[in-house]
């Protein structure tokens, strides 16, 4: 994948995951959410329950996040998803079951 390329389906990704993850901090209320995104790094604070940094790696093609729950994943885009490529993980899914999970109520990214 080009750079160009890289940089146009890894800020729609990190674009969209801001407005849905900013509008369910906001409309679950969670105590010290809040969600910051600057320069390619998505920060999704959840007060007690931890912090997600969700973020753009330009020299290895890659979105890396570091989970709270699960810690540090690498994940490349492959067929039109981003995945982890030790077990085919999906970043969306993994956000939706960690954050859901930590905060009791689904989440929906897609």
């Amino acid at each position: 994948m080009s750079e160009d390329e890289y940089h146009k389906v890894s800020n729609e990704t990190l674009d969209a995951l801001v407005e849905k993850l900013e509008a369910y901090v906001e409309d679950k209320d969670v105590e010290g959410g809040d969600v910051e995104y600057s320069q390619g790094v998505l920060t999704v604070k959840l007060g007690k329950y931890g912090t997600f940094v969700i973020n753009k790696q330009t020299p290895n093609r890659q979105i890396w996040l570091s989970s709270p729950v699960s810690g540090p994943f690498r994940f490349d885009y492959v067929n039109g998803r981003w995945n982890y490529n030790r077990d085919g993980r999906d970043l969306v899914r993994q956000l939706e079951q960690e954050i859901g999970a930590l905060v009791g109520t689904a989440l929906h990214l897609e």
